[in-house]
């Protein structure tokens, strides 16, 4: 018998209204998918009946990795590592659309990894990710919400996010204590140009680690009160970081990024 273990954040989602709405989420007919966490399986099988062209799986667990191979065989592509320690633009010559109910404990570690990793030619098409509801609640966040914040900004530079629906604890084999949501995500086409996405994830860790603060201490920190780049983006310093918008985190990195050349 499979048991969930507590240390990899496994919760297994059982209810099949839920599984079914999720892989109706997104068309995979002749697709390349990519299913990360796939456990026992059971979004597995709803995903094989429609037919994608392959399904890639990528499972840390050996027990769990071991009963997908004994359940699915030559059905899919079986990769027993951490998502992780996976270049995601490996994977597939094709983009790829994904699926992932994420543990809990990584999934904003999964999700900023992808999007720093992100080249211009996207490796996905689409993905389709659960998260613990308060995770998503900061992802689709907007300016001057108390759960706006880094992980807002950094989702919504290069991805269009819509939440698809919440699911309760019931939907769970073991139950979570916490609600859960599904979020879509899909490339932008137009987005702006940073060099290097770290200084992004720089910029915004400065600026909201003191988010009760007004933006004086930090933007010092950063661009030593250098007043031309207050006056070009028409910052209030007496703000506070979660009253500028996303474009202001993007042009702020920008500008910190010309300095530094």
């Amino acid at each position: 018998m499979i048991r969930a273990k507590k240390s990899l954040g496994q919760n297994f989602l059982t209810d099949r209204l839920v599984l079914d709405k999720i892989v109706n989420s997104a068309p995979i007919k002749n697709k390349i998918v990519l299913e990360v966490g796939p456990g026992t399986g059971n979004l597995t099988s709803f995903i094989l009946k429609k037919n994608p062209k392959k399904l890639i799986v990528i499972e840390k667990d050996n027990d769990l990795a071991d009963n997908l191979n004994n359940i699915f065989k030559d059905q899919l592509t079986l990769i027993n590592d951490d998502i992780l320690n996976i270049d995601e633009n490996t994977l597939s010559d094709d983009k790829v659309t994904v699926f992932g109910n994420l543990p809990y404990n990584i999934s904003t570690e999964i999700l900023s990894k992808w999007i720093i990793n992100l080249k211009d030619d996207f490796w996905f098409d689409q993905l389709v990710l659960m998260f613990q509801k308060e995770v998503a609640d900061r992802i689709i966040s907007n300016v001057n919400s108390s759960t706006y914040g880094r992980l807002s900004i950094l989702a919504n530079w290069k991805l269009n996010i819509k939440k698809i629906c919440d699911i309760k604890p019931e939907s769970f084999s073991p139950r979570p204590k916490i609600d859960s949501s599904l979020l879509f995500f899909s490339p932008k086409e137009n987005f702006y140009k940073i060099k290097d996405p770290k200084n992004l994830e720089k910029i915004t860790r400065i600026f909201f680690s003191q988010r009760r603060k007004m933006l004086k201490k930090p933007f010092n920190q950063l661009f030593n009160g250098d007043k031309k780049v207050i006056d070009k983006l028409k910052i209030d310093l007496n703000l506070r970081p979660q009253n500028l918008n996303f474009d202001t985190y993007y042009k702020l990195t920008s500008e910190y990024e010309k300095l530094r050349s």
